[in-house]
């Protein structure tokens, strides 16, 4: 069972154009794209949806069903021409894919860039983009707010985990894992909600789910992890302190 951070997503990135029927030198590049990352052990099957937001912004979502991973976000989207590249918000190694349109509008083919290595991709257009952009947080309380570690135990192995919770610019929770047995680090976390005492979060990078609820002195936060169909215990505890330096 893979459990957390899937540094094997040396395979995932993409980008788009839709045809426009009539021939236009500069195709929309809005639409859902499948195709495959050719990555030297493997072929990576990816699905990617681009779109404009309301305020006429980018946005895209990107899934590769070989990894059963769903929805994750696209982060900043460039066209310029037939040229168009992105990145996956929040994966290790910061992977970059850059590719061009064919001039029917109808394909993509380009490469990904991620930590030297470079592997070359193909995309075809399907139909319209229907980007699912990630789950909305709630406002964050202060009992949740700051640090907290846990070991999760999984297939005989055993993971520690940090997290951290902050305060949006909005108001809103914002937060970040790290799997440091597997040296992924600063994981986006979304979907933060809390009611009562009960917390709720997501982590779209590796399809991870949790559900918690913390105890009334704000220390502990007791739950279960799921992902990839299995469903596990995983508790959260405050980080110990340091102990303070004894002045001579």
């Amino acid at each position: 069972m893979r459990i957390l951070a899937q540094t094997a997503l040396v395979a995932l990135l993409v980008t788009c154009f839709a045809p426009m029927g009539l021939a236009q030198a500069q195709p929309a590049p809005s639409g859902h794209w499948e195709g495959a990352l050719q990555a030297p052990d493997r072929t990576v099957d990816i699905h990617v949806d681009l779109a404009k937001n309301a305020k006429g912004e980018w946005i895209g979502s990107l899934s590769t069903p070989t990894m059963s991973l769903t929805d994750l976000p696209l982060a900043n989207i460039t066209v310029k021409g037939s040229s168009v590249s992105f990145e996956i918000a929040g994966v290790p190694g910061k992977p970059v894919l850059e590719g061009k349109v064919s001039e029917d509008g109808k394909s993509i083919s380009g490469n990904l860039l991620q930590s030297g290595a470079t592997i070359p991709f193909q995309l075809k257009w399907t139909g319209e983009g229907k980007v699912k952009e990630p789950p909305k947080s709630g406002p964050l309380s202060k009992e949740l707010e700051g640090a907290w570690e846990g070991t999760l135990e999984a297939g005989g192995q055993s993971f520690r985990l940090a997290m951290r919770f902050s305060k949006a610019a909005d108001g809103t929770a914002a937060g970040a894992m790290d799997s440091l047995d597997q040296n992924a680090r600063d994981m986006p976390l979304a979907g933060i909600t809390q009611e009562g005492l009960a917390v709720q979060f997501k982590l779209p990078l590796v399809g991870g789910a949790y559900a918690g609820k913390l105890n009334k002195e704000g220390t502990e936060l007791a739950g279960e992890w799921t992902q990839s169909g299995n469903t596990l215990p995983l508790t959260w505890r405050r980080p110990a302190k340091a102990p303070a330096e004894t002045k001579k």
